[in-house]
């Protein structure tokens, strides 16, 4: 009986400090469910966004964040996973959906541009297909969270 009682209580300490430990990372939830962001609020990071990756966690994404809104086209060359490009205005309104997006394969380097359809501030990226599989649709409003670049903004 102690014995059980010392398990339970390393196992109850245990998921406390992995609880801290990601209570301080960015997060975004979409239609209820949460996602582990990355961000890409720089030219850098924005360049290389979510390039030469094999695999990405089913509950991980990147978020970009810009200085403005305006149109934003985004791109696949050296990405080998598909993606949904999902555009949002300054509220984190969905302006768009580019649904899952496939890899850029061209050998010539020349990959096709998926736009907007209107100004955008911000742009989630996540695993193709997990957009419409949560019902996100243009209008819809996401949840962002731990993101200090947006408190500032």
């Amino acid at each position: 009986m102690a014995n059980n009682l010392i398990k339970l209580a390393v196992t109850a300490t245990a998921m406390l400090a992995l609880a801290a430990c990601d209570a301080g990372e960015p997060y975004v939830e979409v239609e209820g469910k949460r996602f582990s962001v990355e961000i890409a609020d720089d030219n850098a990071t924005r360049a290389q966004g979510l390039m030469f990756r094999d695999e990405m966690p089913e509950d991980h994404g990147m978020l970009f964040i810009f200085s403005n809104e305006r149109p934003r086209s985004f791109w696949m060359k050296n990405t080998r996973i598909p993606l949904d490009i999902i555009y949002l205005d300054r509220d984190l309104r969905v302006v768009s959906i580019s649904a899952d997006t496939p890899p850029c394969r061209s050998r010539s380097g020349r990959c096709p541009s998926y736009p907007s359809e209107g100004p955008a501030r911000y742009v989630l990226e996540i695993n193709g297909g997990l957009a419409a599989e949560l019902g996100l649709e243009p209008g819809d409003r996401i949840e962002v969270g731990n993101v200090a670049q947006m408190a500032e903004q």
